[in-house]
């Protein structure tokens, strides 16, 4: 029956873990529909998706620690339903905020073939309308000021980070306490390469939902004039949501039939050799974790939380643990930013609609993840790497993977043709940040506006942001057939003089990046497989050495600091100096910024890829300083450790009644000074 709870308790916490790694995926792919539905920019979206770790910031410390004295898969069951109720509620904005408006210069029904002026060269009335975003706030104005719908994205955002606190120190702490020595890492890497899954399925969902119009079975299809390529398109995000909820729901099912502990195994039972049982830090004379609390002892609430505070003290108080939490904490930072941000890189800088860039990310990129932290854990078992091996095998992945990712700078595109903005309208390069650039004596009596965009390809192979700043007279068809004729901004070489047209919709994507594109996957998959092969013997460097009373608590403040110092501010200054490179705006229904329609690929590529990078190197030279102090850390301990068994060896031959205890002990593998490091 043990052995039967314990696989149960494996499977349940597998598929808890794939469920809340599959709602976190999914709400990375939905980045660039949240921003275009709620008009809001990059650093916003940042701030909800750092909302997440405000919710674990607000438990995780008291879960951590006094989790592991209660019922620990009760606790789990509950934070899943947490988790679950969250992600309900960042689907509700969808059903109360009305049907998405397209921005658009004009408005023609599905079935009206009458030709339109795009360029109202003297009506009055079509020029006010066509200025109303700058001067006019319309209807809605008032309502979606006061009440930003986007909060109940955050608010539900931290209700899903409440709920997760549990899961992973209580989880991989219970698998720790009552797994054999030997297997324990091999499992909580089978743990993580199968929450790995969960960001498949999460990307995948979030590719299929960006296909799907936002509000499918409430408009009529034929009357969207956009396609799933365009800047403006919000696909169905709020399904996934509901799946997803759906999904964490089931995943607290299985922990209410749990077991509070099991049975501890033979390897565990030794207080003195084995791993489990060694101190985490110098502390014999401690009086304050001489207590140990079994989980078969009544737990006692007032003594857990006097010894709370001292234990803190103890486990802060060595430099090794400090400057671990220094070095994941910065290598989060560059990791957190790059993974929030590269499905929009993808759609930016290599002009991929975003439902292409979720499915990459969760049928490439994903798997290389998923099988280098899985061959990280079996490199653990296979070669029985201790502390300081499992810390350099750790570095080297990642100093290698840092030298991979420089690649990428090389594999730019050139900005979109976009004129007024990137070239000018004789098609000279020209980059320009200024409103005045988007007129000139093509369009400069058609009184257009330049808060919309509404692009048109032009036959030159240049996007104009409006019919009318195309210098487009008429128009004709229908629905995304509409095509634009008599454009006079559009200047057309070797072709007969006569009418010059322009489509729907921004040109077709460089065609400098069809090469490059490829190289960007594979290089893309190689160096994700490099570095999260050290992602499993990094953590087993928290967990494997630690004494089972602090074991939570150090991964409970290991997951704290790192949400706290990472989670949390990462996606707003990635977001904050993504946005500087911004090329044109759009503007929300009471005038104000909303969500970027174009970037400068060239900046966004070298501030995405160089804050990536740049974090990662401060982060190598403090690894530096780790490697000196715990080098420093061992030879001690083997110093002490010769003179304790010299000590030992002149009391054995006094005392031959204990000297079968004693040579036991000496000679026990599991008490080399390598395994009784503490980190």
């Amino acid at each position: 029956p043990s052995r039967v709870s314990a696989v149960m308790f494996l499977a349940a916490l597998s598929y808890a873990y794939f469920a809340k790694t599959l709602s976190g995926s999914y709400m990375k792919s939905t980045i660039t529909q949240l921003e275009r539905r709620f008009d809001i920019p990059s650093y916003l979206i940042g701030v909800i998706d750092g909302s997440f770790e405000i919710g674990n910031l607000l438990v995780i410390a008291f879960v951590s620690y006094f989790g592991a004295k209660l019922h620990r898969p009760k606790i789990i069951a509950t934070g899943c339903i947490l988790m679950s109720l969250g992600t309900f509620l960042i689907a509700m904005p969808h059903f109360i905020i009305g049907r998405y408006k397209i921005e658009t210069t004009f408005r023609a029904s599905a079935n009206s073939t009458s030709q339109l002026s795009p360029c109202p060269v003297s009506s009055l009335e079509s020029s006010g309308a066509g200025d109303r975003p700058s001067s006019l706030p319309s209807e809605g104005c008032e309502q979606e000021s006061s009440i930003s719908l986007w909060m109940y994205v955050l608010l539900g955002n931290v209700l899903r980070g409440i709920g997760e606190t549990p899961v992973q120190p209580l989880g991989i702490s219970y698998i720790d306490d009552y797994a054999q020595s030997e297997n324990a890492a091999l499992y909580i890497g089978c743990v993580q390469t199968i929450a790995i899954i969960g960001p498949v399925f999460g990307f995948l969902l979030g590719s299929l939902c960006a296909k799907i119009y936002v509000d499918v079975g409430y408009v009529d299809m034929e009357t969207i004039t956009i396609t799933p390529d365009d800047a403006r398109w919000v696909g169905a995000w709020w399904l996934g949501y509901l799946v997803a909820g759906t999904v964490t729901l089931l995943s607290a099912v299985p922990f209410w039939f749990l077991p509070k502990s099991l049975p501890v195994p033979v390897d565990k039972h030794d207080s003195v050799c084995t791993p489990e049982q060694t101190r985490f830090i110098k502390d014999a004379d401690s009086p304050t974790l001489d207590h140990k609390i079994r989980p078969e002892e009544p737990t006692n609430l007032h003594m857990m939380a006097n010894e709370f505070v001292p234990t803190l003290k103890i486990l802060l108080g060595n430099p090794v643990y400090i400057i671990y939490l220094g070095v994941t904490i910065i290598q989060f930072n560059s990791l957190i930013g790059m993974v929030t941000y590269k499905p929009k890189y993808i759609e930016q800088h290599y002009g991929q609609s975003a439902s292409k860039a979720n499915f990459l990310m969760g049928m490439i990129n994903i798997p290389a993840v998923a099988l280098g932290m899985f061959s990280g854990g079996v490199v653990m078992k296979k070669f029985k790497l201790g502390v300081m091996g499992a810390a350099k095998f750790a570095f080297g992945t990642s100093l290698l993977g840092f030298f991979l990712s420089f690649l990428f700078l090389a594999m730019g595109c050139e900005n979109s043709k976009v004129a007024g903005i990137t070239v000018s309208y004789t098609g000279v390069d020209d980059l320009s940040y200024q409103e005045q650039s988007l007129f000139s004596d093509c369009n400069s009596g058609c009184l257009c506006s330049t808060k919309e965009w509404d692009p048109v390809c032009g036959e030159n192979g240049i996007t104009y942001i409006s019919p009318c700043l195309a210098g487009c007279t008429s128009s004709s068809g229908s629905g995304r057939n509409m095509v634009f004729d008599n454009c006079r901004c559009v200047s057309v070489t070797n072709v007969q003089p006569g009418n010059i047209t322009a489509s729907l919709g921004q040109c077709s994507p460089r065609r400098s990046c069809d090469g490059v594109f490829p190289y960007f996957l594979a290089l893309s998959v190689l160096s994700s497989f490099v570095i999260s092969l050290g992602g499993t013997p990094g953590l087993m460097l928290l967990v494997r050495c630690i004494k089972p009373e602090l074991k939570s608590l150090a991964l409970g403040i290991h997951t704290l600091a790192t949400r706290t110092l990472a989670g949390i501010p990462a996606p707003i200054y990635f977001g904050a100096i993504i946005d500087t490179t911004c090329l044109k705006w759009a503007y929300s229904t009471c005038g104000g910024k909303g969500a970027c329609r174009i970037y400068n690929t060239s900046s966004y590529r070298i501030v995405y890829l160089g804050l990536t990078l740049g974090l990662r190197a401060v982060s190598f030279f403090l690894c530096v300083w780790g490697f000196a102090l715990l080098k420093r850390h061992i030879k001690r301990e083997e110093k002490e450790a010769l003179s304790n068994q010299n000590g030992e060896l002149e009391s054995l031959r006094k005392d031959e009644n204990s000297s079968m205890h004693c040579e036991q002990f000496i000679l026990s593998p599991d008490c080399n000074p390598e395994r009784e490091t503490r980190l």
